[in-house]
């Protein structure tokens, strides 16, 4: 509790952490944009095959005569007539004037650019045999996210927070702005890949920068007020993709403001908790003292002095200078079983939340009123999740919200397709629960690990999650088997992950551990707890037996 008393000494929740607190989670706003911006700047619009140059449309009868139609009299996107087929439109040419010969595309597409005047699908033809490459220039964003993840997180726990936040919002300025202008495919898979290393460096960065200098009762309303700016950067992305709908613009002004975000970065102060664990008292003093006088306390900052920490963080000095590497969380027992149970419930929540957010077009009402759907159950779901975060636990949060959604996506699974009121409704039901199940782990993650290993455990953790959002589009290919085998699939996932949650600490108003000792003693404290509780029991039934025994005699 030392640190937490140290906190409290120089403003507990004061001028100073309403500022930082404010100004770190802004970004966020526009993370939310950039991990679902594909469904706008990358969406297919209706298509069909350019005819030929040398076609004369008002003399051939108009473009259908060019175009066949499928089993269902919907004209072909992927191929054309050889030669212009007078008469009716029959289904593939057959019956129509000439061979009712086929063939590609080859002088590509005429979109409909009503609703989305230009995509990157649009703009380099990712349709029909090329249809793929839409999904690999999300993929790759995700295995950006996911490299970030791993190498920012181990940088934050060598290099500090600050150091690392300023870093990472100029190369997802720098990156997305040249997104924006990239002039080929490939170049624009690059930026986005270096897009997202940086902003999932972000979003672990602020939620551990923040709850590192908020006392204990504080810190579950700081990861709740992190989800609900998260849901807000969904209705934002919904505003802004319906005013700017061209796929370059809408990219260049969601990374633009990170300019602003990397320039008044430099003003953070790097986490006193952090230092204290890397053995660098005099930086945790003055870290301190600065606070105390942004938040009034300067006679406060006054009296802590190179004695008063020593004596104060004894421990933290102790072991702050080993600092743990990833192979830790593998190789120490206790971390061991942090890290697996951890990474199951990452992988669950990303895993089902991908498969049902990077699907819009799939509901087939306008994407618009679907995102703000989704982003609105978030309101609710997060709020009372924070109301059993902050009553009730963090574990009891995490199983509910998991199990909950889990059961919506698999009934969804069950119900007839033509009921699309009911499997909306489900959807939306199911992504809300994952949403607090995402601002549920964020907050846990950061309370189970220790200082000293706090950061490699949420980039590893996020490195789970971002595999579970990079297999969820393979596991959609499993829907030409059957229809409903996906929906199966992400269902049952996350309602199996919901069960390690039982091998987890309990966290609620538990102090930070700074180091693995800190986590042994808290164990073993809760087992001497169980033991004297088992003691107190079993005295009145030795009695009662006695007595009995006495009776008998």
């Amino acid at each position: 509790m030392a640190f937490n008393d140290l906190l409290k000494q120089v403003g507990g929740v004061g001028r100073f952490q309403l500022i930082q607190v404010t100004l770190a989670i802004l970004p966020l706003l526009l993370m939310a944009s950039h991990n679902t911006l594909q469904n706008f700047t990358a969406a297919i619009p209706t298509h069909h095959c350019r005819p030929p140059a040398h076609a004369n449309l008002s003399k051939d009868g108009g473009l259908e005569a060019w175009l066949p139609r499928d089993q269902r009299g919907r004209l072909e996107s992927c191929l054309r007539f050889t030669s212009p087929q007078w008469g009716p439109p029959f289904p593939n040419g057959t019956e129509a004037n000439g061979t009712g010969a086929t063939e590609p595309c080859t002088n590509g597409w005429i979109y409909d650019n009503s609703t989305f005047p230009s995509t990157i699908v649009t703009e380099w033809d990712l349709v029909c045999s090329h249809r793929a490459l839409r999904q690999m220039a999300q993929s790759l964003y995700m295995v950006g996210v996911l490299l970030g993840a791993m190498l920012f997180g181990y940088l934050a726990d060598r290099l500090g927070r600050r150091k690392v936040l300023i870093l990472n919002y100029l190369q997802t300025a720098v990156s997305g702005t040249c997104a924006a202008f990239a002039p080929n495919f490939p170049v624009y898979c690059t930026f986005r890949l270096l897009s997202g290393m940086s902003l999932a460096s972000i979003s672990l960065n602020c939620m551990t920068l923040n709850v590192e200098w908020m006392p204990i009762h504080t810190r579950a309303y700081v990861g709740t007020i992190i989800g609900y700016v998260y849901s807000l950067g969904q209705f934002l992305l919904a505003g802004l993709a319906y005013a700017v709908p061209h796929w370059r613009h809408l990219q260049l002004l969601v990374s633009v403001p990170y300019f602003a975000f990397f320039i008044y970065s430099w003003f953070f102060i790097e986490s006193a908790r952090w230092y204290a664990s890397s053995g660098r008292l005099d930086f945790t003093l003055r870290a301190l003292q600065r606070v105390a006088r942004i938040n009034g306390k300067r006679e406060e900052g006054a009296k802590l002095s190179m004695a008063v920490l020593q004596a104060s963080l004894q421990k933290e000095l102790t072991t702050g200078k080993s600092q743990a590497s990833a192979i830790e969380l593998l190789r120490c027992p206790t971390l061991r079983r942090l890290f697996l149970c951890l990474s199951m419930l990452w992988f669950a929540t990303s895993f089902a939340y991908y498969g049902l957010v990077m699907d819009l077009q799939g509901f087939g009402v306008s994407m618009y009123l679907i995102q703000v759907i989704f982003g609105a159950v978030d309101l609710p779901a997060k709020l009372v999740c924070f109301l059993v975060i902050n009553y009730l636990g963090r574990r009891p949060a995490q199983m509910a919200s998991l199990l909950l959604a889990g059961i919506c996506i698999l009934v969804n699974a069950v119900v007839p397709q033509d009921w699309s009121i009911v499997r909306t409704s489900l959807a939306v039901l199911g992504k809300g629960c994952l949403a607090a199940s995402f601002n549920c782990i964020f907050l846990y993650t950061g309370e189970v690990y220790p200082t000293m290993i706090r950061q490699t455990g949420m980039g590893m953790g996020s490195t789970m999650a971002r595999v579970g959002s990079i297999v969820s589009p393979l596991v959609s290919m499993t829907a030409e088997l059957y229809p409903s085998v996906p929906l199966f699939i992400y269902g049952a996932v996350p309602v199996a992950a919901s069960a390690v949650t039982a091998f987890l600490p309990e966290t609620l108003g538990q102090p930070l551990p700074d180091t693995v000792q800190d986590l042994e003693n808290r164990r073993k404290g809760k087992l001497r707890r169980q033991e004297q509780e088992l003691q107190k029991h079993m005295v009145p039934l030795q009695a009662s037996a006695q007595e009995k025994t006495g009776l008998q005699d």
